[in-house]
């Protein structure tokens, strides 16, 4: 028995469009078993045929490494909400490697699964804290990775508000506009670099201003009913900062551990008054990152 564990992410915190990411202690679990044929088992939302994306990863796995794909059991089990902002599909497809790469004896570093999963999925900024953990700060060139892990605080919290509706990262790019003033690139690298300072400097007024952004958020906040009521309710109760979870439509405040329950709490009430009904979940970063655990075994193995 092989179990691979595979943390939540939050992508774009703000200015960071498409190059921040931060692992979040929400996890997908896929348990695998040797068999006589191919079977997937999960919720009912958890696709069980080929189109199963952890299926597709495995299955390109071994051709690539031009072995066999072995006949094995699946059973997939998600605490990740699908299209909803949070890297399910990142968890996918990072979840598939690592299957897959235990399988075949690690013939893959754990650097280089980074580097294939940013291949499958076309950017880092979930796929890369899904695999390191913590706060990643990737970056694309001539189809390479290069990235840094920064440990986040265990001071902060991240205050998690989950609609009961979807929205698709297709339709979430498509609203973007083609171009940008330079006013709008400014104010992003601006607010994007005081960001990263303020995590390591641990400057946590700072990132009121430095979530704020003019590439995306203001685009895809038209698709999610209340977001800017959202926003103000947590900046009311004293949230640091808030921000549009990857595309939407999740949206998460950073607060205080030590206020975390308190602020939840006043947040839930708020949230009440909204036509949609919205789940808050309290989240603390996750600094692992993917862990594969073999039950033999019973320890954590994590790739090298």
């Amino acid at each position: 028995m092989l179990k691979v564990r595979v943390p939540a992410t939050t992508a774009n915190m703000g200015a960071g469009f498409d190059c921040f990411g931060m692992a979040l202690n929400l996890y997908n679990e896929v348990a695998v078993e040797e068999s006589d044929q191919f079977i997937i088992e999960g919720a009912a939302d958890v696709p069980t045929t080929e189109e199963n994306l952890i299926y597709q990863v495995i299955k390109q796995f071994y051709e690539e490494i031009g072995k066999p794909l072995p006949m094995l059991k699946l059973v997939q089990t998600d605490e990740i909400p699908m299209t909803r902002g949070l890297g399910s599909s990142s968890a996918c497809i990072v979840a598939g490697l690592m299957v897959a790469n235990e399988l075949a004896g690690q013939p893959m570093t754990r650097d280089d699964l980074a580097q294939r999963a940013c291949q499958i999925e076309g950017h880092p900024d979930n796929v890369a804290p899904a695999i390191y953990g913590g706060f990643v700060v990737a970056a694309m060139e001539d189809n390479q990775l290069h990235s840094v892990k920064i440990a986040p605080s265990d001071a902060l919290s991240f205050i998690t508000f989950i609609p009961d509706f979807q929205l698709s990262t297709e339709e979430a790019r498509q609203i973007l506009p083609q171009t940008y003033t330079k006013a709008d690139a400014i104010f992003n690298i601006s607010r994007a670099s005081l960001f990263v300072a303020s995590m390591i400097s641990q400057n946590w007024d700072n990132l009121r201003v430095a979530v704020n952004d003019r590439i995306h958020q203001p685009y895809r906040g038209t698709l999610i009913p209340n977001m800017d009521k959202i926003f103000e309710y947590a900046q009311t109760e004293g949230a640091k900062g808030v921000f549009m979870s990857g595309a939407g439509p999740t949206i998460i405040a950073i607060t205080p551990r030590a206020n975390e329950i308190n602020f939840a709490n006043k947040m839930k009430q708020h949230l009440t008054q909204l036509e949609n009904s919205w789940e808050t979940k309290i989240l603390h970063a996750d600094v692992n990152g993917a862990q594969v655990v073999t039950e033999r075994e019973n320890i954590n193995l994590l790739c090298r």
